[in-house]
């Protein structure tokens, strides 16, 4: 029946629309720093069935085809795509970009995770009023562990495998601190809150800690920020072909309108 139609490409249109949600935030994040771009991914509904395959026919046969029809889709999840972005010189002192796999892990409010930790990409690091390094972000989350610049620091220095060096005006050079990092046995079931910020959860695993460099995580590039994976193109093409498959759909519920009066009238 053209019921089943409708109800099919009202689905589409409604997992549609959560693709160009996707779609349109990923393009409007292509300047941020350390962004992960997203991708939909579907899956069709239960299929009805009007004949099961196998089933043995008027000449003793079996039939070898059934009569299955679908009842349209849903959004079954939406994945992380964790490659890596571009990495973009930066004049920041304290700015870095892991070259590889990894996470820097900042101290968020107890309430957006159990442990009081994030974990993010972005490195636009600076420093708060105490002198400690932060995210360059609207809350400023703490690097954890904590760093904290000396006063009388002329320039700063942060080695490949993170550890952070403090030159004073005589020239004298020291380390302060030691960047780690953290990875996770699957970092798409990472939960995004905003902010360039991830929180661990039971999909993504416990994390993983290392130092930049050890086996399984990558290197700093100190003075170099990652930029966002986004892809103008590949978005841009999903975009249209999500446009159409739209268009599509609603031209599908209009000629099942027509079919539904089409029945109603012979009714009558």
């Amino acid at each position: 029946m053209a019921i089943s139609a409708l109800h099919s490409a009202a689905s589409g249109l409604s997992s549609l629309s959560t693709s160009l949600d996707v779609i349109s935030n990923n393009l409007a994040n292509m300047n941020t720093v350390g962004f992960k771009a997203s991708r939909v991914n579907f899956e069709d509904l239960l299929y009805e069935q009007k004949a099961q395959p196998g089933v043995q026919n008027e000449e003793s046969g079996f039939r070898p085809h059934g009569i299955q029809v679908g009842l349209g889709t849903r959004v079954s999840g939406t994945s992380i795509e964790f490659t890596q972005g571009d990495r973009i010189e930066d004049p920041n002192p304290y700015s870095m970009a892991i070259n590889g796999e990894g996470f820097f892990r900042v101290q968020i409010l107890s309430g957006l995770s159990e442990d009081g930790f994030g974990y993010t990409r972005a490195g636009n690091f600076s420093t708060n009023a105490d002198g400690e390094l932060v995210l360059g972000t609207t809350s400023g989350p703490r690097l954890d562990p904590p760093i904290n610049i000396p006063d009388g620091t002329t320039t700063t220095r942060i080695s490949e495998t993170g550890g952070v060096y403090a030159v004073s005006g005589d020239g004298t050079e020291q380390q302060i601190g030691q960047v780690e990092l953290y990875n996770f046995a699957n970092p798409s079931g990472l939960t995004q809150i905003g902010g360039n910020i991830y929180v661990e959860g039971v999909a993504s695993g416990p994390n993983i800690p290392g130092n930049p460099g050890d086996i399984s995580f990558g290197r700093i590039q100190h003075k170099f920020l990652e930029s966002s994976n986004v892809t103008p193109t590949t978005e841009l093409v999903t975009l249209i072909t999500t446009q159409r498959a739209f268009e599509m759909n609603s031209q599908t519920i209009k000629a099942a309108d027509e079919t539904l009066k089409v029945i109603s009238n012979l009714k009558q």
